[in-house]
């Protein structure tokens, strides 16, 4: 994009920036002479820090599941079961355990009775147990020993813990005859490769897969590869493009340029997007070696111009669709009833992040921008509208539709941009674009990302038909 290319071209050329910034990079590590951008926790996590234990763990996992696989393969669930099990209780303690399991017999027992709203209302209950106090320390005291990522891997088994559960009982009220048994529930959430950190899959297609082979492995290693020089291409790029620590910067925001601004804004949500890829990307590596169909990666925040497509974890997306949006909303074609869900699937969205200030403003607005594109279609499919449309040949039609799509792309980045970094940063780059920047950068980055939804559009009306997309 210009306005990137502008930006980093000015923050590797001014030297004054260069030094307002070094006072607010974190210490960290050092390669190629540089000091690397370690403001993203996770990656840090993941690829730095805690990369040989859990390379460890995920290894541990693989080898015991190939033997299995080759040597009792019918048993293979259980294998899976045995060896998450044995994991979380050597990293968090037989305590942190036995709080995880009697979530599992809570919700199960729940399950038996077999009423779908009771099932989600106890369901959320619990989840809420570890968004507030005293529950959240009392519940914490459950893990042993004092180690760096104790409260990450706490929150991140318990939180998806009680979302596997929930699935389970869902599916176990949609049962027509009998239910399914408590082991199968433990199969499900102990599958190690999910279990601290995702992504979920819905308990009724684990349950198909991983009980019957279903598919067949498929390029594996060349997913591998690309995960790898992905991991290799941003570790480089946190030496240079330090995109992550600059927003938070504000002496330095000062003195770039409004290209710069929205660069910084673009960049930072495609950074997220690849960062869910690869983490994600690397668990799905592993699932797929044992046959499994993970949820596939997030769809780019370049391909993104609607807020239906709108997501970062295809995995929770797919759950709150099947179990809230979906289930609510029907067609999604009656106003109140796609009201109603969206405003059920935030307000489980707002709890499974945690309630506060930037979540609750998140979850608004793009509630908000889901119900406005729901009304501005039902307002010109009304007359005369619909007659001007079908007067229009359909490249008109895709021309006119893209002018608001447009509009729509830099709502998403403001939104989301709201959630990554802060509310002032998205004030900042709203204000940079809008205001400071008009006419000359507003109508310049509008009419790039114009031509680039006209694009998208254009390869998928070549995918719809069949042809092959360039």
């Amino acid at each position: 994009m210009v306005w990137a290319a502008s930006w980093i071209s000015e923050v590797s050329s001014s030297n004054a920036n260069r030094k307002t910034f070094k006072s607010s990079v974190k210490p960290g590590w050092y390669y190629f002479g540089r000091k690397m951008d370690t403001a993203d926790f996770e990656w840090m996590m993941w690829f730095s820090t805690f990369r040989e234990h859990i390379l460890f763990a995920l290894s541990g996992h693989v080898l015991f599941a190939k033997i299995c696989s080759m040597l009792a393969p019918q048993h293979r669930s259980l294998v899976y079961m045995v060896y998450g099990l044995l994991a979380v209780w050597t990293s968090m303690g037989w305590t942190y355990v036995t709080l995880i399991l009697s979530h599992c017999i809570l919700l199960y027992s729940i399950s038996l009775v077999k009423l779908r709203w009771l099932c989600f209302v106890t369901g959320l209950a619990t989840l809420a147990t570890f968004k507030c106090e005293p529950f959240v320390s009392w519940q914490a005291d459950f893990v042993q020993g004092d180690f760096e990522l104790r409260h990450v891997l706490f929150y991140g088994g318990c939180g998806f813990t009680i979302m596997r559960c929930i699935s389970f009982a869902l599916e176990n009220c949609e049962r027509k005859e009998g239910n399914y048994n408590i082991l199968e529930l433990l199969k499900y959430n102990f599958y190690l490769p999910f279990f601290y950190f995702g992504p979920i899959m819905t308990f009724d297609k684990f349950y198909v897969q991983v009980t019957y082979i279903t598919r067949e492995m498929w390029n594996i290693s060349v997913q591998g590869l690309i995960h790898l020089a992905a991991i290799l291409v941003v570790d480089i790029l946190f030496h240079f493009m330090y995109i992550l620590t600059i927003p938070s910067d504000v002496k330095l925001l000062k003195h770039v340029s409004d290209w710069a601004v929205v660069g910084l804004a673009y960049t930072n949500l495609v950074y997220d997007w690849v960062k869910a890829a690869v983490m994600f990307g690397v668990i799905n590596t592993v699932s797929r070696l044992d046959h499994l169909d993970p949820p596939k990666p997030p769809k780019c925040i370049t391909m993104l111009y609607v807020f239906a497509e709108t997501h970062f974890d295809r995995g929770i997306n797919d759950w709150l669709c099947k179990y809230v949006y979906d289930y609510l909303g029907g067609k999604h074609n009656n106003v109140l009833e796609e009201l109603v869900a969206t405003l059920c699937t935030f307000g489980v969205t707002i709890l499974w992040l945690g309630p506060c200030q930037v979540v609750l403003i998140w979850a608004f607005f793009n509630c908000f921008g889901l119900n406005f594109e729901l009304w501005t279609a039902k307002f010109f499919s009304m007359e005369p509208f619909a007659s001007f449309e079908m007067a229009m040949s359909e490249a008109m039609s895709r021309r006119i539709r893209a002018i608001f799509n447009t509009f729509n792309f830099w709502t998403i980045v403001l939104y989301n941009i709201l959630a990554l970094n802060s509310l002032d940063f998205a004030k900042l780059v709203a204000k940079r674009l809008l205001l400071r920047g008009f006419p000359i950068t507003t109508i310049i980055v509008m009419f790039v990302t114009y031509c680039l939804i006209q694009v998208i559009k254009e390869r998928e009306r070549r995918q719809d038909k069949g042809e092959k997309p360039f």
